[in-house]
């Protein structure tokens, strides 16, 4: 065969795979569209809080980013962050929240307790990585 002849099966191959990969990469749900509903729900507020012996405690796990990524509490009262570890190894660990001053390196595996004060209503505090990658927001209302 001639080099024309190579360079037309390779271009065809090449257009051939990035075809399959690219409809391969879009999330589909069953009857074949492209769905950003789980995206959407991920999103979400959640009320991820519970009140024991009037303080508030609010859980958020910590491997492979924050979840829940955005939540909602009640103000006006003691608050406490409870952030969970099981098995993280990556930079979710490495939690930072400005607003309150703080900056630790989790253990991989644990309970860090972390006193929020009192926050007032509308007040939010953004927890971070130490690599700005992975994200969460308590949202008090």
């Amino acid at each position: 065969m001639q080099k024309s002849s190579y360079f037309i099966i390779c271009v065809a191959i090449i257009i051939g795979l990035g075809i399959v990969f690219i409809s391969n990469s879009k999330s589909k749900d069953n009857t074949g569209k492209i769905t950003t509903k789980r995206i959407v729900e991920s999103n979400k507020p959640v009320e991820n809080s519970e009140i024991k012996d009037g303080v508030q405690y609010i859980t958020i796990n910590a491997k492979g980013g924050y979840s829940p990524k955005n939540s909602i509490s009640k103000a006006g009262i003691p608050t406490k962050l409870i952030v969970k570890t099981n098995g993280t190894y990556d930079c979710s660990a490495a939690l930072v929240i400005r607003s309150i001053g703080f900056q630790k390196i989790l253990s991989q595996t644990g309970e860090e307790i972390i006193d929020l004060g009192i926050p007032k209503k509308g007040e939010s505090f953004q927890g971070l990585c130490s690599m700005g990658m992975y994200n969460f927001l308590i949202e008090f209302i």
